[in-house]
């Protein structure tokens, strides 16, 4: 075994950059320092009116310039931000020497442009499935399908940072930022590459979304004070805050990080997914889908269950996903888990959906360098039932390994476990 491969024999995928863009702000410095404050970045929307909305408030994305009522615009905004940070991290210059791996929202046209597109193809009368058919082979529909089609973000992002081959989309539901991430640690383990670009963006905070998760009674409508809704693993959590923001992690086998005496920040040392066909929005309630995304990740990685030294949660608040993740960890951790330091930034940040999970690992990744847990704010009322050590105010503890989890809708799971050493 060399010192650039790991147990398996598999090439060690290390991280050189990060960059990260959320409500605590632009850059990695400012998000760390506001997180391990305990600064909330969740507020009053004022993006769009929100009266007759049960829910009124997320952690939106407000420095950063581009039509708000748009959210393929600010996606792309967002991952250009945060891969502006890491290229730059990791020192690279000139073309991006790897592939792209993006995590974007669904592919849709939004409301607002859906009825604009009716009343130009039908505007003294009822639309008619001609009408539709007509505006559809119009130049104003080109224009459209550009902006909003998801995939032309990536392939946007691709042409800015000159990315090698085909750039890869993907949109796994809340756990897509981590699934990007291990396309990127697969195709280097592979040898198809020797760095990776993975990022997850989200600007979808608009009325459709809100309404839509909403009728699925997943948001909380806890909405003054805005930064006491998110609770994640209290008693009292009510459900969870959208968020908006971007994650990139430049990821490089270790052999190229060090060929090139780049500054390796950490390592990508496990991987773990399990599909979950149970519900479109419900867990298994036996768990086992995520018991097998956390056993597998940690086996990945080459570990034990007692080599974890913390676990960033998914944690949204929803009284269900917590009482499973909880669930999950105890069962893979055992009793251990009861002591081992558990938080969820979705606390300050809100959940920022398809950017969560490479938003969760830039964290990760400080938090191993730093040495110092972010706290979960809102988690006054314990909830019995999840016997947990959720970090209430930033703890200082040496951190060498971090297991990230990342569960969505429609039972994608998907766990990262980080490291600050290779295992041997």
């Amino acid at each position: 075994m060399s010192r650039d491969h790991d147990a398996m024999g598999r090439p060690l995928v290390a991280v050189t950059g990060l960059g990260v863009v959320t409500s605590l702000g632009r850059g990695v410095a400012d998000n760390w320092a506001a997180l391990t404050a305990g600064r909330s970045g969740i507020h009053a929307i004022t993006r769009f009116p929100t009266e007759g909305l049960r829910t009124r408030i997320a952690g939106t994305v407000d420095f950063i310039a581009a039509d708000p009522m748009v959210a393929p615009m600010l996606s792309e905004r967002f991952a250009e931000a945060a891969a502006d940070e890491a290229v730059a991290q990791a020192g690279i210059s000139g073309d991006f020497p790897g592939a792209l791996f993006m995590a974007v929202p669904p592919v849709e046209i939004e409301w607002p442009q859906r009825q604009a597109l009716a009343e130009a193809a039908a505007p003294n009368g009822d639309v008619t499935y001609a009408d539709l058919l007509r505006a559809a082979g119009s130049r104003r529909f080109d224009d459209w399908h550009d902006l909003f089609i998801f995939g032309t973000v990536a392939d946007r992002i691709a042409d800015r940072f000159g990315t090698k081959g085909s750039p890869i989309s993907l949109s796994t539901a809340c756990s897509s930022g981590a699934t990007a991430i291990q396309l990127g640690v697969e195709a280097i383990r592979r040898g198809e590459v020797e760095a990776a670009l993975c990022i997850g963006t989200d600007g979808s905070v608009n009325p459709e979304s809100l309404i839509r998760f909403s009728l699925l009674s997943a948001l909380s409508t806890q909405n003054d004070p805005p930064e006491a809704a998110s609770k994640p693993f209290a008693k009292n959590r009510d459900g969870f805050v959208m968020g908006e923001g971007a994650a990139a992690l430049v990821l490089e086998s270790a052999a190229s990080a060090r060929a090139r005496g780049a500054r390796i920040l950490g390592y990508v040392l496990g991987c773990g997914e399990k599909g979950d066909g149970f519900h479109r929005t419900r867990s298994s309630p036996d768990g086992a889908p995520i018991i097998a995304a956390i056993r597998a990740a940690i086996d990945d990685a080459g570990l034990h269950p007692d080599q974890i030294d913390t676990v960033n949660a998914h944690g949204t608040g929803t009284p269900e996903n917590d009482k499973m993740e909880a669930m999950g960890c105890l069962a893979v951790l055992g009793e251990r888990m009861r002591s081992v330091p558990i938080s969820s930034n979705k606390s300050m940040i809100g959940h920022t959906l398809t950017a969560a999970g490479a938003v969760e690992a830039a964290f990760s990744l400080l938090t191993i360098a730093h040495g110092r847990v972010p706290p979960t704010l809102n988690y006054a009322v314990p909830d019995p039932a999840i016997p947990l050590d959720v970090v209430t105010a930033a703890r200082d503890v040496p951190v060498r390994t971090v297991l990230s989890n990342s569960f969505g809708f429609g039972g994608q799971n998907t766990c990262l476990i980080f490291g600050a050493e290779p295992v041997r």
